[in-house]
């Protein structure tokens, strides 16, 4: 049988080289993929090009892309020289004949399997670790500019009085280079020895020397450069210790020189750098010695002085001399630190004052009058009623209002008043049909500013909107309204060209608009679009006929986004907010300078130190630099971004910044001077929580400025979590107009509390006067409660409203059937001596999807209210001894009688609407309630016109205040939830 398995006597495949045809096409795949993958690049590098441009900050691309550059050729060639340098010169040094035995035979294989390839190999080895270290060296821009443009300080460190520009600008970049170092000394003593190795230099089984003289003084000189770039790090090692972290006390990132340092690692440090100059004296000595006897017990002597001198002496005088006396041992150690500290962060001028926490005016009627003095109390809380204004003012499915509204301040009739705002911006998962043209041709931007008072709600617990509807019209007055930059507008769009925009919708159908600003890249050039379609891979870029001549591509929309990539060496605050400045909409974005290398100055970790009840359910309000570890920061700048026109601007707010400076020098032009600020930009500028959170912070154990006091931790401090969140985060810090007990008027300020350690009573009350442009802008001050006397602190406060049984009852009636209560902002104000506790309390639900506000809890001095509006709930504290509350059903309070028939036709009928509101209550109807609160504004309304008349003519009887039913006479009805 034939083996037709192709065998000795079956046929043979006939196995030859691809056709000429195979390999055409093989030959052509490859040159396209090295095309594709080359246009890939391009398109990465030209997109970002074209969009620097496009904001005008091009010198931040070209400075940063050529820094990355020379530093990548720079130190990329360096470390192939220094590693082809040492392979060629061992070749070169190899003994001309090998040893007879079987190790240099089996070696044999191997030089003649390389000799053929000996340059390409050669080139090879040093441009892969050439491209390595290129790399690597090419992320250390930051480092190199900081290094070369570096400002000084003006302040020393207290040890070794250097500039802190040393540690800030200059430590890095050395350690940088020393690295550098360590590695190229490592790689090139490999590579010599693996060469010696392989060309008979070094031996290991053959008989006779070890090593050839040549090999011997080869790799001495390259053991002599590493021993003596160590001498170099032990010698930089001494400053380092004024930057070296350290768990110690109170802090788990303690910084700077402690006792044992000073007196046994920095004299440790010293005495091995002179050891290991020695020692690498004793390795370069072996080019006439051609010995390693020597320089091998030099080693050998600088480890053991590293084990014995570094390590095992420092911990005997921790043993024996620091831990028998500690604190009077590190008490100046710690007063540097103490210093450091509250300089780095701004801190030092925290002005603390002892704070009673205990009222001792004895008149009601003045303490009642001294709230509304004292502060403009915010019954609205931003992180709470979004779902509100999204339900009532979002108009169109395709616009929603950020999770997180924002707190700023407008003038109405030459007054500020807090308000609550956001903006309507576009959402695409509400729009009618989502598809390429729709998601990035029609629908591209949101719409106008909804605005309300913070400090009222109408008759139904709903916000009052000083700017509302589409087109947003009220107290704002005329300006740019389109939002095409915002905190919610994540994705591309393409504006401008062939295809019309919709505006908005109205009564008469939709409006269309196309888009006339400057911002954007033109894509009319066939090689922007291309480039395009490739960075997002979306083909139909390059060829749909809804681009042409003027559209723009948009992108990089979110105003943290824009400020980051023109200022990369910037730290952005988790909060962008939107005003109304100069006809237009800014989004306002708070940033940051920092250093790491500010001596004895505790470190903190951005990520942690920001976070809050607030980022936990919301990530796009933490901070960006998540765990960047810092022990210097500066609110240096305050950028605008255009919510139209997407134009960023920089602008220099602390104008003695060092760190600015020096980044100024780097980026030359791209900062505004302070004094370009406009005075209507100037007006809603503020504080910026993400500095306010890591002060805070800090001066839960910073607050004290004496040594002995921080060393015991008596006085260590927390800050509370919040105690409306079940998260167990803490508490967010509050927007809040007040006034401190050492000013004269109120002022925009940001505000929070502390506890003692593991305790829940009240240790301490913080605000910063957040006002940009007043005189005390950034002044903090810390009301210090007494620690003989307890005060209650938030979540005690919290649990006093919900232990209260009239309280929990009513509490418990609003939250029938499928409602649910939300609290808002539990809000504490310092007032003559004591504490005033505020806290709104929403309830959702009963077939409304959105939360309206039904009560307002207040305590002050023991003395608890809880009544519909927050004057009532005031006048309830204020107006007699240990008021407690009761349901508003139990009330049996007769409406005041009248004269006048048509007055008492009113009461009655407010009388009657106010019962039916109560019932409504308790059966959780909405609907009915709402309701009921109208009909019982209307008939006090008509109550008040029919009294107006009788007293006008002369007829009826008198009253001395707006009769309110189930009630005192208030100066707003029953029911509202507002203040008046």
């Amino acid at each position: 049988m034939p083996d037709r398995g192709g065998g000795p006597t079956g046929p043979r495949m006939r196995v030859g080289r691809p056709s000429r045809r195979v390999r055409t096409l093989l030959m052509t795949l490859g040159v396209l993929a090295v095309l594709g993958m080359t246009f890939t690049m391009f398109a990465g590098f030209w997109t970002d090009w074209l969009w620097y441009r496009s904001v005008r900050y091009s010198s931040v691309f070209t400075t940063t892309l050529s820094t990355k550059i020379g530093l990548f050729f720079f130190f990329g060639l360096l470390m192939a020289l220094a590693v082809g340098v040492n392979i060629w010169l061992a070749h070169r040094l190899r003994p001309p004949l090998s040893a007879m035995s079987m190790e240099q035979q089996n070696l044999d294989r191997y030089r003649m399997g390389i000799a053929p390839y000996k340059k390409w190999l050669l080139l090879g080895i040093t441009a892969l670790v050439g491209l390595i270290a290129g790399a690597s060296a090419s992320s250390q821009w930051r480092t190199w500019l900081m290094w070369v443009n570096g400002v000084p300080f003006h302040q020393k460190d207290p040890q070794f009085h250097l500039d802190v520009s040393f540690y800030a600008f200059d430590l890095p970049w050395y350690r940088f280079l020393l690295g550098f170092g360590f590695a190229a000394a490592i790689l090139s003593v490999i590579a010599a020895a693996l060469t010696h190795y392989l060309y008979g230099g070094l031996r290991i089984t053959s008989p006779g020397t070890r090593a050839t003289s040549a090999a011997t003084g080869h790799l001495s000189v390259l053991l002599g450069i590493f021993v003596a770039l160590k001498a170099v790090a032990y010698w930089l090692d001494r400053y380092g210790l004024a930057v070296k972290s350290s768990d110690f006390k109170a802090t788990d990132n303690w910084t700077g020189l402690r006792y044992v340092d000073a007196n046994a690692y920095l004299p440790a440090k010293t005495i091995l750098f002179c050891i290991a100059v020695i020692c690498a004296v004793l390795f370069f000595a072996t080019l006439w010695r051609r010995t390693w006897q020597l320089p091998v017990i030099g080693f050998g002597l600088m480890v053991l002085s590293a084990i014995l001198i570094g390590g095992l002496y420092p911990a005997i005088v921790q043993k024996f001399q620091v831990q028998p006396n500690e604190q009077a041992k590190e008490a100046p150690y710690v007063q540097k630190n103490l210093k450091a500290t509250r300089d780095a962060y701004d801190i030092d001028d925290a002005k603390v004052t002892e704070y009673s926490g205990t009222s001792t005016t004895t008149s009601k009627t003045k303490l009642r009058d001294d709230v509304d003095s004292t502060a403009s109390i915010r019954i609205m809380d931003p992180n709470i009623v979004s779902p509100t204004f999204q339900q009532l003012q979002q108009i169109r499915n395709y616009y929603a209002f950020p999770t997180n509204l924002d707190v700023d301040r407008y003038s109405k009739d030459g007054k500020d008043q807090d308000t609550v705002l956001g903006l309507r911006e576009l959402n695409l998962n509400g729009i009618p049909k989502n598809n390429w043209i729709n998601d990035h041709f029609r629908y591209t931007h949101g719409y106008g500013v909804v605005a309300a008072k913070g400090t009222e709600a109408d008759g139904e617990g709903r916000p009052v909107f000083t700017e509302s509807d589409l087109p947003s019209k009220g107290d704002l007055g005329t300006y740019q309204q389109r939002v095409y930059y915002g905190e919610k507008t994540t994705t591309y769009s393409i504006v401008g060209g062939p295809q019309k925009e919709i505006d908005y919708s109205d009564d008469s159908g939709e409006k269309t608009t196309s888009y006339t600003g400057k911002s954007g890249v033109n894509l009319a050039n066939p090689i922007n679009r291309a480039a395009y379609a490739v960075a997002f891979s979306e083909p139909q870029i390059l060829y749909s006929g809804a681009i042409g001549e003027g559209s723009r591509i948009l992108y990089n929309r979110t105003p943290k986004e824009r400020v980051e990539a023109v200022a990369p060496w910037l730290t952005i605050d988790g909060d962008a907010y939107p005003a109304v400045v100069d006809g237009r909409i800014q989004w306002i974005v708070d940033a940051y300078t920092t250093t790491n290398g500010y001596p004895y100055a505790s470190r903190t970790t951005l990520g942690d130190t920001t976070a809050d009840s607030l980022t936990a359910t919301n990530n796009s309000r933490a901070v960006v630099a998540q765990q960047n570890q810092v022990n210097y920061i500066r609110n240096s700048v305050k950028a605008t971004v255009d919510a139209y026109s997407g134009e960023v601007k920089l602008y220099q707010w602390d104008t003695q910044d060092p760190v600015l400076k020096t980044w100024m020098k780097a980026f030359p032009g791209t900062v505004k001077s302070k004094q370009d600020i406009s005075g209507d930009l100037l007006a809603h500028l503020r504080y910026p929580q993400d500095l306010f959170k890591v002060q805070r912070e800090l001066l839960t154990r910073y607050h004290v400025r004496d040594a002995q006091t921080f060393l015991s931790g008596s006085e260590v401090w927390q800050v509370p979590d919040d105690p409306t969140n079940k998260s167990g985060d803490a508490v967010p810090p509050y927007y809040l107009s007040m006034k401190m007990p050492d000013q004269s008027s109120q002022a925009f300020s940001l505000t929070t509390t502390f506890t003692p350690n593991g305790r829940d009573n009240l240790s301490g009350f913080m605000a910063v006067d957040a006002e940009a442009g007043t005189p005390d802008y950034g002044k903090i001050r810390i009301l210090k409660l007494p620690t003989n006397t307890t005060v209650n602190g938030p979540k005690q406060v919290q649990s006093q409203f919900n232990s209260e049984q009239n309280i929990a009852e009513t509490i418990s009636l609003l939250s029938r059937g499928d409602s649910e209560v939300e609290y808002g902002n539990l809000l504490t104000v310092p007032l003559d001596g004591g504490l005033l506790y505020v806290e709104p309390v929403y309830v959702r639900g009963g077939g409304l999807k959105y939360p309206l506000l039904r009560k307002v809890l207040v305590t002050y001095g023991g003395n608890t209210a809880f009544e519909d509006t927050l004057d009532q709930a005031l006048d309830k504290v204020f107006g007699a001894e240990g008021a407690t509350t009761r349901p508003p059903d139990e009330s049996t309070t007769k409406p005041p009688t009248s004269g006048n028939p048509t007055v008492q036709k009113a009461l009655a009928d407010a009388q009657k609407a106010f019962d039916a509101g109560q019932a409504a209550l308790k059966k959780g109807d909405w609907k009915a309630y709402g309701q009921a609160q109208k009909d019982l504004e209307d008939a006090l309304r008509q109550a008040e016109a029919a009294q107006a008349k009788a007293d006008k003519t002369g007829g009826g009887s008198k009253s001395s205040a707006t009769p309110s039913p189930g009630g005192s006479p208030s100066s707003s009805p029953s029911g509202s939830p507002g203040s008046g």
